[in-house]
């Protein structure tokens, strides 16, 4: 589950184009859920290749990455590692409730309860070994460049932007702000109308951008009490306070001078302990497991150029794609990265 911040953040509503010319550090992770989520058919299906395999996450990759190189953004992916011993938890909870919504998916469908089977088929996306190494594969034919984390993607991705390798962290999890991301760019890869889920109605979804520094002020927090909050609510590592929202944490976290105090105020108000030693949530998020990029490898790995002739033969001879829209996309990619290298070098 992603942190509950979501009532307390300042963010603005901006466009691609306020992004030209920046470097991205996108958590790959959450965005190949979100195509794997989205893309698919009106009962659930995902796309698929005439071999079976899924290809949702290389529509929405390839697709969205043009859109995003062409608005003049440097795109790097960052990749998840091995996930947090905290984490053990929270993960194993997710594939049940995946493996059960595929369950429910599997129903609907042979009822014909086609809504109601699209919904359960989102519930059940996963990322496997296939989706990351395609995903990979695909980048690299893009000359789009990717890292890959020792632990969490976006640790690593917020890592980059407090070191000026990236303008700002891409995610739609509030969790990056507990790793004191200075920006967080959101819905960059979502944008558009959506449906809401068992509603007739569709909402616009739009870029925004969530500004660390003016959270904070606006809050009345430090950063290690933004954290505190965090844990109150709940994270990816830990469970949170039951009856307790934002405001609520807000108000706690600011009563408390030490993390002590904290798992103290709960034990008397709410008679609650936490399930595991939160100091060690709190240490997760200060001090994250990340990688030291250099940044002359990285800029050499983001002055890549696109192979065209492998990557057309990746997604149309290997994985089905209409040749003539996926020439025409490679050839527009092509254009812009040629474009943009002259223009460096002029």
């Amino acid at each position: 589950m992603s942190v509950d911040l979501g009532k307390l953040v300042v963010k603005r509503k901006i466009t691609l184009d306020e992004l030209n010319g920046r470097v991205v550090a996108i958590d790959a992770f959450n965005m190949l859920y979100q195509f794997l989520t989205i893309i698919r058919g009106p009962d659930g299906t995902p796309l698929k290749d005439f071999q079976g395999n899924v290809t949702s996450h290389l529509s929405g990759l390839f697709y969205r990455t043009i859109e995003l190189i062409e608005n003049g953004i440097k795109p790097v992916y960052v990749f998840d590692g091995l996930p947090s011993m905290l984490k053990k938890k929270t993960i194993e909870a997710r594939m049940n409730r995946r493996d059960e919504a595929f369950l429910a998916w599997e129903k609907a469908k042979e009822a014909g309860e086609l809504e109601e089977a699209r919904k359960y088929a989102q519930q059940s996306t996963k990322i496997n070994k296939y989706v990351i190494e395609t995903s990979k594969e695909l980048l690299g034919y893009m000359g789009v460049a990717h890292i890959n984390a020792p632990s969490e993607g976006e640790a690593q991705a917020c890592d980059m932007c407090k070191k000026d390798l990236a303008y700002a962290a891409a995610s739609q999890d509030y969790d990056t702000l507990l790793f004191a991301a200075p920006r967080i760019a959101r819905n960059i890869t979502i944008s558009g109308r959506r449906k809401l889920p068992r509603k007739n109605v569709y909402v616009n979804i739009e870029p925004e951008m969530v500004d660390l520094k003016e959270t904070l002020k606006s809050v009345g927090v430090s950063q290690k009490q933004l954290i505190w909050v965090g844990i109150l609510l709940g994270t990816d590592f830990n469970d949170g306070i039951k009856g307790v929202g934002p405001v609520t944490a807000v108000k706690i976290a600011k009563g408390a001078k030490t993390i002590s105090d904290i798992e103290k105020y709960v034990k008397e108000k709410y008679n609650q302990e936490f399930e595991l030693d939160i100091r060690e949530v709190e240490e997760l998020f200060t001090n994250p497991e990340v990688s030291d990029i250099d940044p002359k490898d990285l800029a050499k790995e983001m002055e890549a150029l696109p192979d065209k002739k492998r990557l057309v033969e990746f997604m149309c001879k290997e994985h089905d794609f209409s040749t003539e829209r996926i020439e025409k996309f490679t050839e527009k990619l092509w254009a812009k990265r040629v474009s943009a290298k002259q223009q460096r070098l002029f």
